[in-house]
């Protein structure tokens, strides 16, 4: 294959799915969205307690799957030839498999049965689970009943899968953008070793006339294995995994996804922010505190904010641009006690850790996934009356300094203490501008992702900023090297307002890469900053609600001190809406998540789920079996790692990292990998209203001033009166402002909560409207007293100032009057009624002003009279060809077409 060939991600096959039902077996029928490809499933119903999953392997077209179908629908009635009673029952339409589950009878399938797009990345969309379906699997006759059954079903459906879990067919979502872009750009002689081909795919019904693919139109299609830390259904899926296609493992991630549009000058640029929790030593706030032995830290998410310009869609064309960063617990063995009922219970170091065994796992990892350095940003308290948070301060700058002694100095883990809470009751210092500081030394220490080199207009306008800029520089663009890890004591308030500065300037130097501002910077109360501000406190309020119970209590405007007095009420109805849940349903929701995870699998003769006094030896695999093998004290590291550093040692090009990557040959028009028209669906018929694009948040519309005089840019500072949210409106606007956030990148909570609390999204827009915000489409009218006829006059008869943003002046002058003459005889000569006046016109009042030059092909085109083009001869020759081949007689084929003919065979039928 020639240098040419290209790279794609592989679309799975598996997107709708039919689950039909006989007495004996489920017949799980899956197909692509298109309905060309189908693949299925044979699950047994007559075994009690084991699992029996059939897969062929084998791809259907619609015709065979409608005949396989009927063939079992005969073979299963009760009597032969009996029309009345069907023997094959449709049981339920999904979009995708979430996995099996067994407690103490048979298996479960749990499906997804309604999804909402919620982002789009290069036309790969990303879904949110809306409604799942769990359906028991043995039939009845064989049925093995346990009393505690019900009761374990009840606890694993308390993980409730409609709330924030996402998945997509096509983008590997527990990986960054940056990996899953470098693996498409592998070298293509590595590409070549890799390539897979089963028996079924590689077979030609055109070989033996030697019209085999050439290489000029080959893809290679890759599709990685996750990244399993993200991954919350791994457990569920790892029981079919080796015995059924990948098409069908569906990977879900928990966390949040949002999306908005910045539109700058008309040119759209999509802003997406993917949050990844972890599925490792996951829980609620005060049950899952610190580390677990093997490394894994509470509260870990990973969080990245990707830049495309929407323009151009493609991986290989388009622009992107993504920052990866994360927070996590503290990384040592410590705890709070919370039956003292108190609010901030004690700090507890539970185990001594004189060598940092498990400081050094976590930051492994971390070298691994991330390269190098590493820079920590801690924001607990420094000075305390008793000493409280500064014991996990101590304990980590001892940790630290350990380990940095046994790394290269370059690539030594990077420490930054800053007691945030301190800056924040001192009246002397802004809180922002401190973090902006430490936000711009960050940035420039670890780099961001870029797919394209450094613009040309860096080089005509250096910028020292940019120059200082670090990171690994490629031929390609640019790669992020290192990460920074927030934390405090919950990693929820503090934690979210300097990730949000972090990413804010981040967000200047992606748009700077991307040709779209002149300098890397980016001021508050800009439209841009807005959204992403907005993006950031969904973001903020999701993830604390999964960790703490409550949105966040203290958000940026906190910080900036610019937030309303109605404000601090509502900081105090969280705090207790925190305290109580962690009082009192954060138990049972630590017990959910562990039977979901499979962290716990109830069997016969063990004590149930319910019964532990707690999931301490369940989340600390070395309290329930000594580790063979100890790792070194000095040499903490695993080993490669430090050889590529500062590049992480995931995306390196070894056989390690080819081993977790399926790559096939396609031809370029297959629809494994043809995003154009997975994206486009050319087969069936859309709406503009449906269109996604169309319904996210908009900077022009939710956030630009509706004053048409103001300067339209989204760089361009605001005064508080001057943004689109800060007009007051009636309920209805109110009403609409919700429902326009709803669709926007907010991720809705669980059903129960809606009734004690409503939902983040609506209580952030209900109290925003209360605050002065309304309907995000309402034009901008001064609320005054309807008592003062005066004051209401002055509203609706604006002044040229305030419509046009200038002062006309009374006479036009002569060149302006000149320029609107030319104007006004262009737009009559366009709409000429009289061809002789046209002539005349053109011959006495336009010469040497302006020549008209046809747009359309036809020489003679306007409302009264057409003249049809003149056809070159090659379209007469088709056309006759055409009509030739209706009268019986055909052309001998070229060679191109009987290529595109053989591809359209193997596509439609193969």
């Amino acid at each position: 294959m020639p240098a040419a060939a290209a790279a794609a991600p592989i679309i799975r096959c598996v997107q709708k799915l039919v689950l039909y039902e006989t007495r004996a077996r489920y017949f799980l029928v899956g197909s692509n969205h298109a309905e060309t490809k189908y693949r299925v499933l044979k699950i047994d119903r007559t075994e009690p307690t084991d699992l029996v999953v059939i897969d062929d392997k084998h791809v259907y077209t619609q015709q065979e799957v409608r005949e396989l179908l009927g063939r079992l629908d005969l073979g299963n009635r009760t009597k032969i030839g009996q029309k009345g009673s069907s023997g094959l029952s449709r049981a339920v339409s999904a979009f995708g498999v979430v996995g099996f589950v067994r407690f103490l009878e048979g298996y479960y399938i749990v499906l997804i049965t309604k999804r909402r797009k919620m982002a789009d990345i290069g036309g790969h969309a990303i879904y949110k689970i809306e409604d799942t379906n769990m359906i028991y699997i043995p039939n009845d006759t064989v049925r093995i009943t346990h009393p505690d059954e019900a009761r374990y079903l009840r606890i694993f459906q308390n993980v409730d899968l409609s709330s924030n879990f996402y998945f997509s067919y096509s983008y590997d979502l527990s990986h960054s953008l940056q990996y899953n872009l470098t693996i498409l750009r592998m070298p293509l002689e590595i590409l070549k070793t890799e390539t897979i081909q089963t028996r079924q795919e590689s077979f030609d019904i055109f070989e033996d006339e030697g019209l085999t693919a050439q290489g000029g139109s080959g893809v290679f299609g890759i599709c990685s294995e996750p990244y399993k830390k993200y991954v919350w259904n791994g457990q569920l899926l790892d029981v079919v995994k080796n015995t059924v296609h990948h098409d069908w493992l569906l990977y879900v991630i928990h966390g949040f996804c949002g999306q908005s549009k910045l539109l700058i000058y008309g040119r759209p640029v999509h802003v997406t922010l993917i949050a990844r929790r972890s599925s490792k030593f996951a829980g609620t706030r005060f049950l899952k505190r610190g580390a677990n032995s093997e490394g894994d830290v509470a509260n870990e998410v990973e969080t990245e904010q990707i830049l495309c310009d929407a323009s151009v869609m493609s991986f290989s064309a388009g622009s992107y641009s993504s920052y990866v960063q994360v927070r996590g617990s503290v990384p040592l063995y410590w705890s709070q006690d919370i039956s003292t009922m108190i609010p901030k219970p004690p700090i507890t170091l539970d185990q001594a850790d004189p060598f940092a065994h498990v400081v050094a796992l976590h930051f492994d990892q971390m070298l691994q996934r991330f390269g190098s350095p590493i820079i920590i940003l801690n924001l607990v308290k420094e000075r305390e009356k008793r000493k409280h948070e500064r014991i996990l301060s101590e304990e980590l700058v001892s940790a630290v300094t350990y380990l940095n002694q046994f790394l290269p100095p370059e690539h030594a883990i990077v420490y930054i203490p800053w007691d945030m809470a301190k800056y924040t009751k001192s009246k002397l210092c802004n809180v922002l501008d401190r973090l902006n500081v430490i936000a711009e030394s960050v940035v420039k220490k670890t780099g961001f992702f870029v797919n394209r080199p450094d613009p040309y207009c860096s080089i005509l306008r250096p910028d020292e900023k940019w120059n200082e800029l670090g990171g690994f520089v490629v031929p390609t663009g640019r790669l992020q090297t290192g990460v920074l890890r927030t934390n405090c004591v919950d990693c929820l308030d503090r934690t979210n307002t300097a990730q949000f500065m972090v990413g804010k300037c981040a967000l200047a130097y992606q748009l700077y890469s991307l040709g779209l501002i002149d300098k890397p910077n980016l001021q508050f109360d800009t439209d841009a900053v807005r959204l992403f501000e907005e993006l950031y406190e969904d973001h903020g309020d999701t993830l604390s609600l999964q960790y703490g119970g409550s949105q966040l209590v203290h958000r940026v405007k906190t910080y900036r001190k610019i937030a309303p007095w109605t404000q601090h009420s509502k900081d105090i109805m969280q705090t207790l809406s925190r305290y109580y849940s962690n009082a009192f349903s954060d138990a049972d929701r630590q017990d959910s998540i562990n039977l979901f995870l499979g962290v716990f699998q109830p069997a016969e003769g063990k004590p149930h789920l319910w019964e532990l006094p707690t999931d301490f030896y369940l989340h600390q695999k070395n309290t329930m079996s000594l580790s063979q093998t100890r790792r070194s004290y000095t040499y903490w590291w695993t080993q490669g790692v430090l050889n590529h550093l500062p590049l992480p040692y995931d995306e390196v090009t070894c056989t390690e990292n080819r081993r977790k990557l399926i790559v096939k040959r396609f031809h370029k028009y297959e629809e494994e990998i043809d995003i154009h028209n997975e994206f486009f669906r050319p087969y069936e018929i859309s709406s503009f209203d449906d269109t996604f694009c169309l319904a996210m948040t908009n900077s022009i519309r939710d956030f630009m001033p509706k004053n048409v005089g103001i300067d339209p840019s989204p760089f361009t500072v605001r005064k508080p009166d001057e943004t689109g949210k800060s007009v007051v409106g009636n309920k209805s606007n109110r009403e609409e402002t919700v429902l326009q956030r709803k669709t926007a990148a907010s991720a809705p909570p669980p059903p129960s909560e809606e009734a004690a609390s409503s939902s983040s999204e609506d209580d952030s827009g209900t109290d925003k409207e209360d605050e002065g915000a309304v309907s995000q489409r309402s034009t901008p009218v001064k609320m005054t007293d309807t008592g003062d006829n005066v004051k209401i006059t002055e509203n609706i008869v604006q002044s040229m100032k305030d419509i046009y943003g200038i002062n006309l002046s009374d006479v036009p002058s002569e060149d302006d009057l000149t320029i609107y003459t030319r104007f006004v005889q262009l737009g009559q000569n366009q709409h000429k009624q009289d061809k002789s006046s046209q002539q005349l016109c053109s011959k006495h009042h336009l010469d040497g002003i302006i020549n008209i030059i046809h747009i359309s092909s036809f020489s003679q085109d306007n409302i009264y009279e057409v003249q049809p083009p003149k056809v070159d001869k090659k379209s007469i020759d088709i056309f006759h060809a055409h009509i030739q081949a209706g009268r019986g007689t055909m052309q001998p084929l070229i060679k191109e077409d009987i290529l595109m003919y053989r591809e359209y065979i193997r596509n439609r039928y193969m």
